[in-house]
C-alpha cells in the first residue's frame, strides 16, 4: 500500500494505518524532540504526547502529502510549551563528561550560536537541516511564499556563521 494511501486511511479513522504513519515518522519526531529538548527521556515523552495529540486530531489534515510537516509541527509546538515551562537550561553531568571525555566542544559552540538567533531562525534551521523538510513543505507550513523561506534561511544561516565565527583571536569554527 502506498504512503498517501496509509495517510488517507488514518485521517478515516483507520488505527493501523495511524499507527503505521507514526512508524514511518518516529525517528523524525525523536530528531526534533531531541533537538529542542536535550534529553532522550523528555524527547520520548514528547513522541508520546505528539501521538497522542496527532491521533485526536488526525481528522483535520487536509493534505496527506503534508504528513510530516504536520507532525512536525505538532512537535516543534510541543516542545517550544515544554521550553516556556522549563526556562532554565538544565545540564545534564553525563552527557557534558561525555562530551568531554572526546574533546569535541564543537556541540556547543554550535548549541550557543543556534540560542543567540532569534526563534524563528532557530525554528527554520532546525526544521531544514535536522528535520530534512524541502523549502517548499516549509513554505507551506509557514503559509509563506518559497522565495521568501529562501531569503530567510539565507540570513539565518549568515547569522548562525557569524555567531559561530568569534572575534578577538578566539577559535574560529567556520570558514
Amino acid at each position: 500500500m502506498a504512503k498517501g494511501d496509509v495517510v488517507q486511511k488514518a485521517i478515516t479513522g483507520d488505527d493501523t494505518a495511524f499507527l503505521q504513519v507514526i512508524h514511518l515518522y518516529k525517528i523524525d519526531l525523536y530528531k526534533t524532540a531531541l533537538a529542542f529538548l536535550k534529553d532522550e527521556e523528555e524527547a520520548l515523552e514528547a513522541v508520546q504526547e505528539v501521538t497522542y495529540r496527532a491521533y485526536k486530531s488526525i481528522r483535520s489534515l487536509k493534505n496527506p502529502a503534508y504528513i510530516k510537516t504536520w507532525l512536525i509541527r505538532i512537535m516543534i509546538n510541543y516542545c517550544q510549551d515544554e521550553q516556556k515551562k522549563h526556562k532554565q537550561m538544565v545540564f545534564h553531568d553525563d552527557k557534558i563528561n561525555q562530551i568531554a571525555a572526546a574533546d569535541d566542544y564543537s556541540f556547543f559552540e554550535l548549541e550557543d550560536a543556534m540560542q543567540m538567533l532569534e526563534d524563528n531562525e532557530r525554528e527554520l534551521l532546525h526544521l531544514k537541516y535536522f528535520s530534512d523538510l524541502k523549502i517548499k513543505d516549509i513554505a507551506a507550513l509557514w503559509n509563506r511564499p518559497e522565495g521568501t523561506i529562501k531569503t530567510w534561511l539565507t540570513k539565518a544561516l549568515a547569522k548562525l556563521k557569524e555567531h559561530m565565527t568569534e572575534e578577538g583571536g578566539k577559535r574560529r569554527v567556520s570558514k
